[in-house]
């Protein structure tokens, strides 16, 4: 019989919040709006609570409940957590998940369909109750209001990236938050353009001048009004092009 040092009696009475393991490479099953099913692979983190009067955990129980799974499917995140607590015997539960998502995404005059990633994160929690979070960083495209007002000719323009996260009570699609950033740019981004899409991105960006406090008030506009959103942080950032430096802004509704 091996000795179970992690079960050992501490001392010390320093309850930890997250115990766990970190960087798992796991084949994740999601469901896609537009072809039913998408596969992907995930980075993740589990971790539980432990108690003040534990030495350590049990690493291994992890992945066993990871294991259990042959693909880890959204919608079963609350699975994992309840597996966890009890494997683990602990009061609460964090899985984080964190993956490229692939868009169908079509060129606005030629119609040619490409895919378009997306770096997306899930954190489900559950202590007495669950709850998900959703974060997707989505490309866009900003063209500066000040510089078109004081130039002869032109305006320069950038793509950005709309950093999306939000809690929600009901399903929320990543395709819907695609969308929404889509609409709050001056022009979305593809990731493949013909000549014909090239002009028509270049002249909508430059009929739809967005600085990044612009593109986030639209944003918050949108998820105030999707009754499924019950808080949210949205940031956009904007790789600048004439500038050494980016510019970002801020908006939050109910975040902890």
């Amino acid at each position: 019989m091996m000795k179970d040092v992690q079960s050992e009696k501490d001392q010390r009475r320093v309850a930890l919040k997250y115990v766990g393991v970190d960087e798992i490479r796991w084949p994740l099953q999601l469901r896609d709006k537009q072809r039913g099913v998408q596969h992907t692979v995930a980075k993740v983190r589990l971790a539980v609570d432990l108690p003040q009067d534990t030495r350590g955990t049990h690493m291994s129980r992890f992945v066993e409940c990871l294991q259990e799974l042959e693909y880890l499917e959204l919608g079963q995140e609350e699975r994992v957590l309840d597996l966890l607590k009890e494997h683990l015997q602990a009061e609460s539960a964090m899985m984080r998940l964190e993956f490229p998502y692939f868009l169908q995404k079509a060129a606005p005059v030629s119609g040619k369909v490409a895919p378009m990633d997306i770096d997306c994160v899930f954190t489900a929690e559950k202590r007495d109750k669950f709850s998900l979070k959703v974060r997707a960083d989505i490309p866009i495209q900003t063209l500066c209001p000040c510089s078109k007002e004081i130039s002869e000719r032109g305006a320069h323009n950038q793509r950005a990236v709309a950093r999306m996260e939000v809690l929600a009570g009901e399903m929320v699609w990543l395709e819907e938050l695609a969308e929404m950033a889509d609409r709050a740019a001056s022009s979305p981004v593809y990731s493949l353009l013909k000549r014909p899409d090239e002009k028509f991105v270049t002249e909508h960006a430059y009929d739809n001048p967005r600085f990044v406090e612009d593109a986030v008030r639209e944003l918050a506009l949108m998820l105030d009004r999707d009754r499924r959103i019950k808080a949210y942080r949205v940031r956009v950032e904007s790789i600048e092009s004439i500038h050494n430096h980016n510019a970002f802004a801020v908006v939050e509704r109910d975040w902890q």
